[in-house]
């Protein structure tokens, strides 16, 4: 869209040399006016497009209706318009881009009006036509654009959580391996043990060396065992590192800090599930209304709470207003028996500090978390 915006501006100012020579310098000063306006828009980074765009987009409707005003029976002076509608169709909702088409093509009507065209309507409405084409192409092209990042924010969901649930999954099967172990080799060999002793006991057997060669090798394999069994109930925990940076994936224009200490040791799924919806909020939240480039995620232990401190380096406008995101961020933490809190950094960047507890406890007599 911006080459054919400068293909368009360029075609409008090979056509300027019609006007008349007097109003030529100041004409061209609109019309770099309206150049520099549209790189200066294609240059601002998305995620900080805001009232500076608008004043941009200002800019270049002022520069356009001057144009316009110098030149009203030109053909190719209206066009600047069509660009201008298909930013305004890509930035805005499509009330703003109706109510801004309006005021614009009114004006353009009565500038050809009062500049002797023969007719202003009929070309108001071709204009229109062209402006409603291009408008629909922003919008239809921005829509596409929205559902394909969708699209990839819940991919990165679904590999996020199927992470975890890997993880969960070995740790379940490795946790059922070791209560088997124990339950069915450790007490066969205990038990063998005990007739070893038995056989031991008896003087005719007592001096055999090949019966205390089998007690002592009964003894060191059930020594074996049950430090496999202990071992395996350890584990290493779940993998939140290649979970979250699974999500911090789809977002290239924000970095992902991420520190676990060493200590850290997430076993229970609802933990880690809630660890990762906070971490996505907090992503999702940066990278559009903050204009962070980087976000922060600090994973600390403290006794038996696991400590989550989140934070970016975009702004804070205003005071902290709670929105569905934050709400929703608050209420996971409190349906697994944690605290959270919100506040703003030294740089006036919000921080999002949580404690969560390491194990879920269940309830015995009724199996609630």
């Amino acid at each position: 869209m911006n080459l054919a915006g400068f293909v368009t501006w360029l075609a409008v100012a090979i056509g300027s040399r019609a006007v008349d020579p007097s109003q030529q310098p100041l004409q061209w000063t609109f019309l770099l006016a309206f150049l520099l306006a549209l790189l200066c828009g294609a240059c601002t980074p998305h995620r900080r497009q805001g009232a500076g765009r608008a004043v941009l987009l200002a800019i270049e409707a002022m520069c356009a209706i001057a144009v316009i005003w110098f030149s009203p029976r030109s053909g190719a002076a209206p066009v600047l318009l069509v660009v201008l509608m298909a930013q305004i169709a890509m930035l805005y909702p499509p009330r703003v881009t109706v109510a801004a088409a309006i005021a614009l093509n009114t004006a353009l009507y009565l500038l050809l009006r009062e500049g002797g065209h023969r007719e202003p309507l009929l070309a108001t409405t071709l204009y229109v036509g062209f402006q409603a084409f291009a408008a629909l192409s922003s919008h239809y092209a921005k829509t596409a654009e929205t559902a394909r990042d969708m699209l990839v924010r819940v991919n990165a969901d679904l590999l996020a959580t199927r992470a975890l649930m890997a993880d969960s999954a070995r740790d379940s099967e490795r946790l059922r391996l070791a209560r088997e172990l124990h339950d069915v080799a450790g007490h066969k060999l205990t038990a063998m043990t005990l007739n070893l002793r038995v056989l031991a006991g008896d003087p005719a057997l007592r001096q055999r060396r090949e019966l205390a060669m089998t007690a002592q090798l009964a003894t060191e394999l059930l020594d074996d065992i049950r430090r496999v069994v202990q071992n395996s109930r350890g584990g290493d925990g779940l993998d939140l590192q290649t979970a979250l940076f699974a999500l911090a994936a789809p977002l290239p224009n924000l970095r992902l800090h991420l520190s676990i200490a060493d200590d850290v040791l997430v076993t229970d799924a609802a933990i880690a599930e809630t660890i990762l919806r906070l971490v996505q909020e907090a992503l999702t939240n940066s990278a559009r209304h903050a204009g962070a480039q980087t976000l922060s995620v600090q994973l600390t232990r403290d006794d038996q709470r696991l400590s989550i401190r989140i934070d970016d380096d975009g702004h804070v406008n205003g005071p902290i207003a709670e929105g569905s995101g934050l709400t929703g961020m608050r209420e996971r933490v409190a349906a697994i028996n944690g605290t959270m809190t919100v506040s703003t950094n030294d740089c006036g960047a919000l921080r999002i500090d949580a404690a969560l507890p390491l194990r879920m406890v269940v309830d015995p007599e009724t199996g609630s978390r």
